[in-house]
C-alpha cells in the first residue's frame, strides 16, 4: 500500500540521497506515456518532432522519481515539457504532453503531504501561461483559462483524495493490528491466570498429601508409599504446567485465582447456559469427563466457551454442533455452524485467542468456511497422560 507520509522536501542533499528509493511500479506509467509519445510523434512527424521526442523522454525519466521528491521534480518536468513549443511541436499539435501534465498534477496532490503541492501546481500553471503568452500565436480568451484549470485541477484534487484514502486505510490497518495484538495479549494473560490456578491447586494438594504421609510413615508404610507416589505425580504435573506459564501475570478482570478453574466437568453446565441464551447446541460430550492435565482441562473449557460465543453471535440460524472426544493421545474438539460469511466488527480476535490457547499446549487449530458452513477443529496432545 502506498505510504501516506511520502517525502516532500526541497532540493538538497536529502532529496538526492533518496533518489534511489524506487518501487518496481514507479517507471511503469512514465514508460507507457513515453511509448504513446513515440508512436504519436513518429506517426504525425510535426515540425521539430525530434526535439519534442527528446523532451518527452527527459520528462518520462524525471517522473520515474516523482514519488521521491515531488516538489522538486514535478515543476522541473513541467518546465522541460513546456519547452516543446519553443523548439518543437506546438501545444495543439500533439496530445501526449497532456498525459504528462495530468500525471504531474496528480503527483503534487498525492505525494506532497501538505498543501505545498499547490505551490508546485502554481509553478506549473505559470510555465503554461508563459507558453500561451509567448509562443502560442492563437487568439486567447477566458476559455483558455477554463481549459487550463480543467486540465490541472481535477488530477490534483484526485491526488488529494487518493492520499486521504491511503492515510485512512493505513490507520485502519494499524488499528486492526493493534486490536489483534491486544486480543492476543489479553488471552495470554488469561491463560497465565488459569495456569497459575492450576499450579496453586497442585502445590496445595502436595502439601496436604505430604502432611498425611508424615503421619503414616511409621504406622502404615504401604499407604505412605502410595501417597508419596501421588505426590510425585502431582509434582511432575505442576512442573509441566509451570513450563507453560507465561512470564507476566495480570489481573485486569479481577481473577485472583480465588475461584476454581472450570474444566471439562463443567461443559454440560456451559452448554445449558448457551441454550438458555437461545443457541441450539447439539453436543456430544465425554461422560463421565476423564481426568486430563489441568492446563489442558482449563484451556479446553475456554476454547469451547469462545467457539460457542462466536456461534451465538454469527451463526445464521443460531445453531452449532459440538463434538468433544478424548483418547490416550489427544483431546479433539470439533464444531460447525452455518454462516453467511460475515463475522462483524472485531472479526478474527476470538480465533486468535483460541489459537493462543492451543499453541501453549503444542496443539493445532484448523478452521474453514465452505458451502455456507464454518468448521473448526482443535487437537491438543495428551502424551499418554490420560487417566480414567
Amino acid at each position: 500500500m502506498p505510504r501516506p507520509s511520502a517525502p516532500s522536501f526541497p532540493l538538497g542533499l536529502a532529496a538526492v540521497l533518496r533518489l534511489g528509493e524506487l518501487r518496481a511500479s514507479d517507471p511503469l506509467i512514465p514508460a507507457a506515456f513515453a511509448v504513446v509519445g513515440v508512436v504519436e510523434l513518429t506517426a504525425l512527424t510535426p515540425r521539430g518532432w525530434g526535439y519534442g521526442l527528446g523532451l518527452e523522454m527527459v520528462v518520462a525519466v524525471l517522473l520515474v522519481w516523482r514519488r521521491v521528491a515531488p516538489l522538486v521534480l514535478c515543476p522541473v518536468a513541467a518546465t522541460v515539457l513546456l519547452l516543446m513549443p519553443w523548439v518543437g511541436p506546438q501545444l495543439d499539435d500533439v496530445a501526449t504532453p497532456i498525459l504528462f501534465l495530468t500525471l504531474i498534477c496528480y503527483t503534487l496532490g498525492r505525494w506532497v503531504a501538505d498543501l505545498r503541492g499547490l505551490a508546485g501546481l502554481a509553478l506549473v500553471a505559470l510555465v503554461l501561461l508563459v507558453d500561451y503568452v509567448a509562443v502560442d500565436q492563437r487568439s486567447h480568451d477566458v476559455t483558455d483559462l477554463v481549459f487550463a484549470a480543467a486540465l490541472m485541477l481535477p488530477p490534483y484534487v484526485f491526488g488529494r483524495i487518493s492520499r486521504k484514502l491511503a492515510v485512512q486505510s493505513e490507520l485502519l490497518l494499524r488499528h486492526q493490528e493493534r486490536a489483534k495484538a491486544e486480543a492476543v495479549r489479553a488471552e495470554r494473560d488469561r491463560i497465565a491466570r488459569d495456569l497459575h490456578d492450576v499450579i496453586a491447586h497442585s502445590v496445595s494438594a502436595m502439601v496436604v498429601q505430604t502432611a498425611a504421609a508424615q503421619d503414616l510413615v511409621r504406622t502404615d508404610p504401604d499407604r505412605t508409599e502410595g501417597l508419596l507416589a501421588d505426590i510425585a505425580d502431582t509434582g511432575r504435573q505442576a512442573l509441566s504446567e509451570t513450563g507453560r506459564l507465561l512470564h507476566v501475570l495480570r489481573d485486569d478482570a479481577g481473577e485472583l485465582g480465588l475461584r476454581p478453574t472450570p474444566g471439562l466437568a463443567e461443559l454440560p453446565v456451559l452448554v445449558r447456559e448457551f441454550r438458555d441464551r437461545g443457541l441450539d447446541v447439539r453436543a456430544e460430550l465425554p461422560d463421565p469427563p476423564p481426568v486430563v492435565p489441568a492446563g489442558v482441562n482449563a484451556s479446553a473449557y475456554r476454547i469451547i466457551q469462545e467457539l460457542l460465543t462466536n456461534a451465538l453471535r454469527y451463526a445464521t440460524d443460531r445453531s452449532v454442533t459440538l463434538d468433544v472426544t478424548i483418547s490416550s493421545r489427544a483431546l479433539a474438539i470439533r464444531a460447525a455452524n452455518p454462516t453467511d460469511g460475515r463475522t462483524g466488527v472485531g472479526s478474527g480476535l476470538g480465533l486468535l485467542g483460541m489459537a493462543e490457547r492451543v499453541k501453549v499446549h503444542g496443539g493445532s487449530l484448523r478452521h474453514s468456511t465452505a458451502q455456507g458452513r464454518f468448521e473448526l477443529e482443535v487437537s491438543v496432545p495428551l502424551d499418554g497422560t490420560l487417566s480414567a
